[in-house]
Formats: structure tokens, C-alpha cells, sequence
């Protein structure tokens, strides 16, 4: 099943993505079909296809993952919040575990379970959303610099 999974072929390389996020455990991408823009997809580059199937050392570096990702969006986006959600099996569309982090604003029309989409405006949209997504993850992972008052002794 991995050799067919297209989010196995994105963590290979064989497949286009707009990658906004990768370590050696996951891959962040846009959605091409984003509830918002910005909408990501978070997988773990190993294939499982359910939560209960990821290794337990994959599942602290994972959700570390959705958490900056979810911070970016407010940081970078101008999001207000986020969502995050993941299907097992059961409306799960492609059968490789999948966090969806999605932007949100108050008012922007998601309603319980009713989620109509709202596509980029064009391929340079979503290129300066996925830019401006990895410039700030950049930004984040980054350790702060302490100033010399500030450094321990």
C-alpha cells in the first residue's frame, strides 16, 4: 500500500507538493484543496495510516509540529486561531495518517462539520501563502537569542 500512497510519494519527492515544514520525522504541506488558505496537511514520513498505528516516539515530534504550525498560522497569516483535526479511516481521504491545521477567523463560515472550501486565488497565491508559512516556521524553530544581561553565568 505505501509504494501507491500519494502522501508517500510527497515525502519522496516523487510528487509536487508546496512543502511549508520538514524534519526527519514530518512533512507540512498546503492542501490543494484548503478550507483556507494556508490549510495544511502535517504527515508523519512514515507510512501509518492511523493514530493508533504511530510509533509512540513519533507522536511528541509530530504534535510539536501541528503546534508550530497552528503558531505560524496566527503569526504569519493573521489567523485568530486554528483547527486541528484528523480522521481515522473513517472520512480519511488518502489512507496515510494526516493532521489537518487550518487557519481560522472568527466568523469564516466553518459550522460544526459543514465545510465549504475556499480555494487559492491562483498558483501565485498559494506560492506567497506557502512562502509566507515557511519564513515564519523558519522564524520559530529558530532558539532565541539571549542578549548578554540575559545569558546565564
Amino acid at each position: 500500500m505505501a509504494a501507491e500512497c500519494v502522501f508517500c510519494s510527497i515525502v519522496k519527492g516523487a510528487s509536487e507538493a508546496q512543502v511549508v515544514l520538514q524534519d526527519e520525522v514530518s512533512l507540512a504541506f498546503l492542501d490543494r484543496r484548503p478550507l483556507f488558505p494556508g490549510h495544511c496537511l502535517l504527515v508523519p514520513k512514515l507510512h501509518v495510516e492511523t493514530l493508533p498505528e504511530l510509533p509512540d516516539e513519533l507522536l511528541q515530534p509530530l504534535f510539536a509540529n501541528a503546534k508550530l504550525l497552528a503558531s505560524a498560522m496566527e503569526e504569519g497569516l493573521g489567523a485568530e486561531g486554528s483547527f486541528v483535526a484528523i480522521n481515522n479511516r473513517v472520512s480519511q481521504s488518502v489512507l496515510h495518517l494526516h493532521v489537518h491545521v487550518v487557519p481560522r477567523k472568527r466568523k469564516d463560515g466553518l459550522k460544526g462539520f459543514f465545510w465549504p472550501r475556499h480555494p487559492y486565488r491562483d498558483q501565485a497565491h498559494m506560492e506567497e501563502t506557502r512562502q509566507r508559512l515557511a519564513e515564519t516556521l523558519s522564524r520559530l524553530r529558530r532558539p532565541p537569542i539571549l542578549q548578554s544581561d540575559e545569558r546565564p553565568d
